[in-house]
């Protein structure tokens, strides 16, 4: 073979005259012979094998070039062909190339074989891959027709081709080949055919879904075999970079790919490659638009996911972009952190240098729980939450953590609260410390081991030897000394001589003693020179050498110098310090006192630790009680995932029963009335959890289980948060548990005391089967003997709180609750429930239980619903109980011995003068009004559902009677029978409802009634505090009386009066609050008598006392919000319940003004009232609390419309102000609105209004103010308006209008160019003014009042619709009645009118 084949750049370069010895394409076959070509190419291939590629590369060379114009079919035969031949090549390649000796003819054969197949079949893969992907795009899956389908099936045919593409390349690359290239060189070109062929089919839309995952493998498994046999490590990672830029779904595909090539094929370094190449991307390259810096973030986190071990080395070139601008890329870093200290810097058995890092890398995320932007600090609050499930997080940086997440619960994001929670969760859930988290209970053992240690520490002290300085110092300080006593000692003079002579005679007998070893000689030498007995010493030290020679100790003695001398004593001094120590006082040592001595401090060790310990678990409970309080706020937000977040954190820290966890279990019940299913589901479910799914080793231990953990909820729940449970355990109960039955036989027996139980659990037990009732009544109703036996029966008077939970309880089985068709549910007037309860409220009044007031509320409710006749069922009650109480006084009963408890509370009818119990009045005067509101309950409710039910039956048995009428006639006259009949029936209606009216106006106080009796000593008590001063007493009457005035106008026209002066002049809270509430009830009842008193209502929202103030915002908010009350100008003082010193206030001032402003336009409307009325000098309220109070309100101004016109309904408003305060009020409030565009102009245009007031600093800097805001985000025509508004401002805030405004600024403003001429003001000439601009008021000459904001009337040359204001017209404050057309709409229960209209309609 002469010539060789080399691997064009372009496909076209073949046809071309190549050079010597190069392969040149000779015919390229026309379309219509093409499968000729390719059936002998076939056929060859059956005989020769797959070096018929050297004569038949022409033909397949022919189908690339005419690869638009032939059809499918040839190109899937050409690529079969093609595979057979990479295949054929794979598989007899490995002979050859394991041969020694191969001829260069043979070989350059196979490597043109190799090189021809090779680049065809890339080639024709690459085209095939292009027109998969347009078809892809072109043909919609699944419709069209033929063609539609063809190409369907093409592209599914060429998934499964495709991927024998790749794995015949797999096969054939995996050999050896490079051996047949001279020197084992490989040439670039045909590495990068193979690698273009792989890097096209991974830019397919769909490589990174599922059902391509075997194609993406065979990819993958390809790259990796080039990049480490054919060196392609530098081109693969710049290919991986340029990819990720423009294909973001590759980032999961190459995180896999690059950890598949450093694992599996050991290329470690194509991570460092790839990180190094992300790393040197500046911020501003990727900041920019289509930088692919999503990619990068995701193959980040990904790869770090896989392999995490391998980012450790290249971790410091992706630090950098922690600075950076791109929070995409810092959010990366952090996950990438995150991994590594989850799988592989943890644990205990890391080395110095690994808890550097970790240590370091945990200093870096907690930087970053403070980033400026708010997606880092979630996700690192989610990198937080994985580390601690993980059990990663090291114990000593808990409590930092902890608290970093705690601070995050403030977080303005709500993504980044949610994490936060989560976080706080994941704590709880695999704390270190305890399961029962608590710091109530933690403080006791903490301060027992604390004192124990502190005694351990003591006793340890006690024992500790005195300290002793070391040989070495002491050896410095004596050596100057020492020196001369030696060097006196080895010359002597005869004096001398002789003195050391008596000496050592007088020492001899000690010598004797302690010279018999060397060691005590060397302790005995020691000890002389720390007392200073230098002489001493030193001879024993020469004496010592003479006795012990061959010591070692001594052994430099030999040679006697003082050189050597003063070694030998300083390694005796210095080398026996220990020694010394232990010797000086004469005790050797004892191993056994030793071993105590480490135990001892092997204890004391242990309760540091343990001290410790219960610190740490004291300070992590007390961050996770802070935590809940903050986290049980979050439970009614409006953000649904916050509120799931909190409800599930709720649950978690309630089963790590940690203190006052209870408490946000309570206060999320309310959320099952939820409008949101997701959040009530959540509840739902978490009360299941807590509650409802009981652990125990049987049905019946699971049954108390779960009676007990509900009886624990109810103690001292309100009537609420039962009310809410209700719910909650009606569902368990109708949903058919196996533990249904069980649970109410453990019920009953609490209740009727088989068991012994506290009262709390009896009542809470009684509670729980009336929630079981409203799931199936017969749980009460066959047992309502029992009822009546245990808690109404003799032992009643004994406990009037269970008495009144079991009226409750058989409350549930009345038709109210229900609301049940067909004849009402009662019960004769001689069954034994109202014998006892009937009973029990007549022996109650002459007593003076405090609980049954409450008990006898209940039971007259449920007489009113079960009895047969209530009414003559009360009337009863009611004679019986006045009896008793005049018996008692009769009777000389109990007189209460204070005259300040006790007042003459005689009738006038009796004529007596006895002195009657004032509680026993009072709770009579209660019955009596508790009587008087359910009668007129029972008439409007009960006895005209009755009425309606019997008029339908008749009418119905009316129908059946005459019989069908014939079809065409019934046809004909449908509208107007339809029309007749609505007619008819509200006519019917509407005279059931007149006859009620007139029974409750003529005959429930009829002189013959009973509760009328009882009138005229309301009314004496309620007009006489001075005489009726026993608080209870008051309260009663009050109450009772605001009841009466229920039954008829004529009665509440009456006293009305007298209640609002109750209302004013009482100096009971309790008594102004039950008038708030009651006198609400009355303004929805008769809304035209009470609308002149609305004004006094609205007074009480600053009563001295919070109790009333709450009320009264409470009953307003209803009234307002149910349009029974019209909204005017008083809700300013709603208004200031914003600043509440109370915060539970301020909720309910601010939820009023949330549900204020879903309606249209009522804030809109009320604002420039509001703002007189608070700006008001006379009010004197200040600056900071005016500020709080409009912020809150201008937040819900979001319209640019409405924007626009407040501007220049507060810009007018400036030249009716007379003080300066109210000026800068009104500048505040501009600078408070969202100004808009529309909004600048129409300031501007106002320019007169303002402009004299500049000059104060209070209106300049609100101001100023919305030019710094209107300049952020401004396009640079608009901006520059702003800053020549910002000029003029500057200018006369400086120099004053008069300074500025002249003809020579307008002149130059002309000159300028400005398209707007300012309005001048005196006292400039008229000939200086210009004409008013549209939206621009004339100055008014007329005198306004001192004492309200008034704006003025404004003239306009163009009509153009206005939004009015209801402040803004004109009312009449002389005339207290409403007229006929500004009355409210309100249905009372008896308006004929209304009822009517509503059936029309």
């Amino acid at each position: 073979m002469s010539w060789d084949f080399f691997v064009p750049v372009c496909t076209g370069d073949l046809v071309n005259t190549g050079g010597i010895n190069q392969y040149v394409v000779q015919d390229v076959v026309s379309p219509k012979q093409l499968p000729a070509s390719l059936s002998r190419f076939k056929a060859a291939l059956r005989s020769q094998g797959p070096l018929c590629i050297l004569e038949h590369f022409d033909t397949c060379y022919s189908v690339l070039q005419h690869c638009n114009s032939v059809e499918l079919g040839v190109k899937e035969d050409t690529l079969e062909l093609l595979v057979q031949v990479v295949s054929g090549l794979a598989a007899t390649l490995p002979a050859l190339l394991m041969a020694t000796s191969v001829s260069a003819a043979e070989r350059k054969e196979k490597l043109n074989a190799v090189k021809m197949s090779v680049f065809l079949l890339c080639k024709l893969t690459e085209t095939l891959e292009v027109f998969s992907c347009r078809q892809s795009f072109v043909t919609a899956p699944g419709k069209g027709g033929k063609k539609g389908k063809a190409g369907g099936e093409g592209l599914m045919q060429w998934d499964t081709e495709r991927e024998k593409v790749l794995q015949a390349l797999v096969q054939l690359l995996q050999l050896d080949i490079r051996s047949l290239w001279n020197l084992s060189l490989v040439e670039e070109e045909f590495i990068s055919c193979v690698t273009c062929c792989c890097y096209k089919v991974l830019e397919n839309s769909t490589i990174s879904h599922v059902k391509s995952k075997p194609t993406r493998d065979c990819v993958i498994h390809l790259l990796g075999v080039l990049i480490k046999k054919y060196n392609h490590l530098l081109g693969a990672s710049v290919k991986v970079i340029q990819l990720l830029q423009h294909f973001e779904q590759l980032s999961s595909v190459f995180a896999q790919a690059v950890s598949v090539w450093s694992t599996e094929y050991g290329v470690r370094a194509i991570i460092g490659e790839v990180i190094r190449e992300i790393g040197q991307k500046s911020s501003e390259e990727l900041a920019r638009e289509g930088s692919g810096v999503k990619a990068f973030s995701s193959f980040l986190s990904e790869l770090s996911g896989l392999v995490p071990e391998l980012m450790i080395p290249n971790i410091s070139v992706l630090i950098t972009h922690l600075e950076g601008e791109s929070h995409t890329m810092r959010v990366a870093v952090c996950e990438v952190l995150g991994d590594i200290l989850v799988r592989v810097l943890c644990g205990d058995g890391l080395d110095e240098s690994g808890k550097a890092d970790r240590d370091r890398f945990f200093d870096t995320l907690q930087e970053h729980l403070h980033d400026t932007h708010s997606h880092v600090r979630a996700r690192v609050l989610q990198v937080y939450t994985r580390i601690v499930n993980s059990k990663a997080l090291p114990l000593c940086r808990y409590s930092d953590v902890m608290e970093l997440a705690v601070g995050r619960l403030m977080d303005k994001s709500i993504n980044a609260v949610k994490s936060a929670i989560q976080l706080l969760a994941a704590f709880i859930a695999h704390n270190p410390y305890s399961c029962k988290l608590s710091s109530a209970d933690l403080k006791k053992p903490l301060e027992k081991e604390t004192v124990k240690l502190r005694e351990m520490t003591e006793k340890l002290e006690g024992k500790a030897p005195v300290a002793v300085i070391k040989a070495s110092e002491l050896w410095a300080a004596m050596e100057p000394e020492l020196h001369i006593t030696v060097g006196t000692e080895l010359e002597p003079s005869s004096e001398t001589e002789k003195d050391q002579q008596e000496d050592e005679d007088g020492r001899d007998v000690e010598e004797e003693k302690v010279t018999e070893d060397e060691r005590a000689t060397a302790v005995m030498i020691a000890q002389y020179l720390r007392v200073n007995k230098y002489r001493n010493a030193v001879r024993l030290c020469i004496k010592a050498h003479s006795c012990f020679p061959e010591s070692e100790m001594f052994a430099a003695l030999s040679t006697l110098t003082p050189e050597t001398l003063m070694e030998t004593l300083a390694l005796i001094f210095k080398g026996s310090d220990e020694d010394a120590a232990e010797l000086s006082q004469n005790l050797p040592p004892t191993p056994q006192k030793e071993g105590e001595k480490e135990g001892e401090d092997g204890e004391l060790k242990k309760q540091e630790m343990l001290v410790q310990y219960l610190k740490d678990t004291e300070t992590f409970a007390l961050q996770v009680e802070r935590a809940i309080s903050v986290i049980n706020t979050m439970l009614y937000l409006k953000t649904t995932s916050v509120v799931h977040e909190a409800v599930q954190f709720c649950v978690t820290v309630c089963e790590f029963s940690v203190a006052n966890s209870v408490i946000g279990v309570r206060k999320m019940l309310p959320l099952v009335w939820s409008t949101d299913t997701a959040i009530k589901d959540a509840v739902v479910q978490a009360y299941r959890r807590l509650y409802l799914n009981p652990q125990g080793d049987n049905i019946r231990m699971k049954a108390h289980t779960l009676v007990d953990s509900l009886s624990e909820l109810m103690v001292d729940a309100s009537l609420g948060t039962i009310q809410c449970l209700e719910e909650i355990v009606q569902e368990f109960f109708g949903g058919g548990s196996n533990l249904q039955s069980t649970v109410v036989q453990v019920l009953w027996e609490r209740f009727t005391g088989k068991r012994e139980t506290s009262g709390l659990n009896r009542r809470a037990a009684v509670l729980l089967l009336g929630m079981a009732t409203r799931a199936e009544r017969e749980v009460v109703l066959s047992n309502l003997d029992t009822l009546c036996s245990v808690a109404l029966g003799e032992k009643v008077t004994e406990d009037f709180l269970l008495a009144r939970d079991t009226v409750i309880t058989i409350c549930g089985i009345t038709d109210h609750i229900r609301q049940s068709k067909g004849a009402p549910f009662r019960l004769p007037q001689d069954h034994q429930l109202f014998t006892c309860l009937t009973q029990a409220l007549a022996e109650g009044v002459v007593m003076e239980d405090p609980y049954w007031q409450g008990f006898m509320e209940q039971a007259v409710r449920l007489i009113y619903f079960l009895a047969e006749s209530p009414d003559q069922l009360c009337s009863r009650l009611v004679q019986r109980s006045a009896r008793l109480l005049l018996d008692q006084i009769a009777e000389g009963g109990e007189v209460n011995k204070d005259s300040g408890q006790t007042q003459d509370g005689s009738q006038e009818s009796s004529e007596q003068g006895e002195q009657v119990n004032c509680v026993c009045l009072a709770q009579l005067l209660a019955l009596c009004g508790c009587v008087a509101f359910w009668q007129v309950s029972h008439l409007e409710r009960s006895v005209s559902a009755e009425l309606r039910r019997r008029r339908g039956e008749t009418e119905e048995r009316e129908e059946k009677e005459k019989g069908p009428s014939s079809k065409a006639k019934q046809s004909a006259n449908e509208s107007a029978m339809e029309e007749e009949l609505g007619l008819m029936g509200a006519s019917a209606e509407d005279a059931e409802a007149e006859l009620i009216r007139k029974i409750c106006e003529t005959e429930l106080l009829a002189e013959e009634n009973l509760l009328c009796a009882f009138l005229p000593l309301l009314v004496k008590v309620c007009s006489s505090p001075g005489r009726y001063s026993h608080p209870q007493l008051t309260t009663a009457a009050c109450l009772a009386l605001s009841q009466y005035m229920m039954i008829s106008p004529s009665v509440c026209e009456e006293n009305i009066r007298l209640i609002f002066t109750v209302l004013e002049r009482s100096t009971l809270p309790v008594v102004r609050a039950n008038a708030i509430i009651a006198l609400g009830d009355l303004t929805v009842r008769f809304p035209n008598i009470l609308e002149p008193w609305t004004q006094n209502l609205y007074a009480r929202l600053s009563d001295e006392v919070p109790s009333v103030r709450q009320t009264a915002v409470t009953v307003l908010t209803q009234l307002v919000l149910k349009d029974v009350l019209k909204v005017k100008g008083q809700v300013s003082e709603v208004a200031v319940l914003l600043i509440d010193p109370e915060p539970h206030i301020t909720s309910l001032a601010l939820n009023f003004f949330n549900e204020l402003a879903t309606k249209d336009n009522a804030i809109y409307n009320l604002l420039p009232d509001i703002i007189s009325r608070l700006s008001d000098p006379e009010r004197g309220m200040s600056s900071e609390d005016f500020n709080t109070i409009m912020k809150q309100l201008f937040s819900y101004i979001t319209k640019e419309r409405q924007t626009e016109s407040l501007v220049e309904k507060l810009c007018q408003r400036f030249r009716t102000a007379k003080t300066e305060r109210q000026w800068c009020d009104l500048a505040t409030s501009l600078s408070l609105l969202s100004m808009c565009e529309r909004g600048f102009k129409r300031l501007q245009e106002c320019w007169e209004c303002y402009s004299d007031k500049l000059t104060e600093p209070g209106v300049y800097q609100p101001l100023l103010s919305i030019t710094a805001k209107l300049r952020r985000g401004a396009k640079a025509q608009f901006k520059a308006q702003v800053d020549e508004f910002e000029k003029r401002l500057t200018a006369v805030h400086t120099r004053g209008l008069e300074n500025v405004e002249s003809p020579e600024m307008d002149e130059e403003n002309q000159r300028e160019g400005s398209s707007e001429k300012t309005v001048m003001r005196t006292p400039l000439p008229t000939r200086g003014r210009t004409r008013s601009k549209r939206g621009q008021a004339k100055p008014s000459s007329s005198s306004h009042s001192d004492d309200s904001f008034v704006t003025p009337q404004k003239s306009r040359k163009s009509k153009k619709p206005v939004i009015t204001f209801s402040s803004d017209e004109e009312e009449d404050e002389e005339d207290a009645v409403m007229a006929e057309s500004e009355t409210p709409k309100v249905t009372t229960p008896i308006s004929r009118a209304s009822r009517r209209a509503r059936l029309r309609n």
